[in-house]
């Protein structure tokens, strides 16, 4: 095991790390900027240094100052987190040519992965189900207007390095879909400095499923079963839970089995995320992979009883799965609520402002993942997610009602937050019953709830 570690994040992946090392009896280091300077989290580190302004260009996204913080102090290897340099091949190249290892996959395989068309066929090798569209990045207009006429409207355009649902258009027509080309393109460019785009059949109203991978060094590879994040906005998810309610066990085998084959041919290592539509029918189709750990991964953490932060330590230091797939066993239901700092009546605006007030809830099966604590400041400059609440219990309508009475008991004031929009969308029938899509969101909440 690593004697020391530097910790490229913030928030609450940084905390979340920093338990995890502390328990396995690994010396930390954390990076912060200057605006995060006075985050509680930073005092249980062994060390912290500054790496510059609030600015994540200025920060968090500077491999090079990163690299230099961890020679400084010496350090065996570096753990991305989510977000920023996490799905990096550059940095991960930049560690090892460093002498450091990365956390995480090596930079061919994100690169494999990370690249969303590159994926796709990968998929088809490793004979998973991919969505219709195209084989390759698309370089004109015409070329993507002749396929949409194939594949049949809507079509759905994305990113070839997106992720976040940025670079993302929805076209229903040969007009929206010029345009939408054009806008996908210039977000695309100004999210990941790389404009190319490719295109898909547009999957009516799909459930959002994705199954958690760990593979080790020696060729072991399994899956710790599936996570459905259907109940999303514009592409970012809000709701995750575990079992998913619309799988059948034939199609979460098949799903499972499917993740592995593709993690496999692909010579991955470490965590990572195989994610998949299914439609009504229960057809399943590959769409991409996420070559990191998930801000979703306390959901599959508390129905397996498995640490996947810990392995991923392990795996990174060389050691060898000891778990076997049929070591890998569900108990239970959780759930997770992703709770912003932001107003759901005036469409979801960020707040960012001081925490006075802060009441988290407690009690069996309850989790609360946050970095904030009474005289904290969300600031502006960052991801305005600040806490998950998670629970599990013995069944899915258990963990609903848990859920909604932690949801009461939550309090964090005087910022507004997401806590009234989860209580609202846990009321409803549809969601109770399980019977939710990707669209949910947008169809049940033209008018946001007060």
């Amino acid at each position: 095991m690593f004697a020391r570690i530097l910790i490229a994040n913030r928030g609450e992946i940084a905390l979340r790390i920093l338990r995890a090392c502390r328990e396995l009896g690994v010396q930390t280091v954390c990076v912060f900027s200057e605006e995060d300077r006075h985050a509680r989290y930073l005092t249980l580190a062994d060390h912290s240094v500054c790496i510059g302004p609030a600015s994540p260009s200025q920060s968090y996204l500077r491999g090079d100052r990163i690299i230099a913080a961890a020679e400084v102090y010496n350090v065996d290897a570096i753990h991305p987190g989510y977000g920023f340099l996490a799905e990096n091949p550059q940095f991960a190249e930049q560690c090892r040519d460093s002498k450091i290892q990365f956390i995480g996959p090596d930079a061919e395989s994100m690169r494999l992965l990370g690249n969303k068309a590159e994926a796709k066929k990968l998929a088809k090798k490793a004979g998973v189900p991919t969505v219709p569209g195209s084989e390759d990045v698309i370089e004109d207009d015409e070329e993507a207007v002749t396929l949409a006429r194939k594949i049949g409207y809507p079509v759905i355009i994305k990113a070839v390095a997106g992720g976040g649902g940025r670079g993302m258009r929805v076209a229903h027509n040969e007009a929206n879909l010029r345009s939408a080309l054009y806008q996908a393109r210039m977000e695309a460019e100004a999210a990941f400095k790389d404009a190319a785009i490719y295109l898909e059949k547009m999957i009516e109203r799909p459930r959002h499923v994705e199954v958690q991978i760990m593979a080790d060094s020696k060729g072991n590879t399994l899956h710790l079963y599936e996570r459905d994040c259907s109940v999303q906005r514009r592409f970012q998810k809000l709701i995750e839970e575990s079992p998913s309610p619309a799988l059948d066990e034939r199609t979460r085998t098949e799903l499972c089995k499917a993740a592995v084959r593709l993690c496999k041919t692909a010579n991955y290592v470490n965590a990572g995320t195989v994610e998949f539509l299914v439609d009504q029918a229960h057809n399943y189709y590959f769409i991409e992979a996420n070559t990191r750990i998930q801000v979703e991964h306390p959901v599959t953490e508390m129905i397996t009883g498995h640490d996947l932060v810990q392995w991923q330590l392990r795996i990174a230091a060389g050691e060898e799965l000891t778990l076997k797939q049929r070591d890998i066993i569900v108990n239970g239901a959780a759930i997770e609520c992703r709770i912003n700092a932001e107003d759901h009546a005036e469409g979801f605006r960020p707040c960012p402002g001081p925490v006075d007030v802060l009441y988290p809830p407690g009690g069996m099966g309850i989790r609360w993942d946050s970095y904030i604590v009474p005289g904290s400041r969300i600031s502006p400059a960052y991801d305005s997610m600040i806490g998950k609440l998670i629970v599990h219990r013995p069944t899915r309508e258990q963990a609903i009602r848990t859920l909604q009475w932690c949801l009461n008991e939550l309090e964090i004031k005087p910022i507004k937050t997401t806590i009234p929009f989860h209580r609202a969308i846990l009321s409803l029938p549809e969601f109770i019953d399980g019977q939710v899509d990707t669209g949910f969101v947008e169809r049940s909440f033209i008018n946001p709830p007060k």
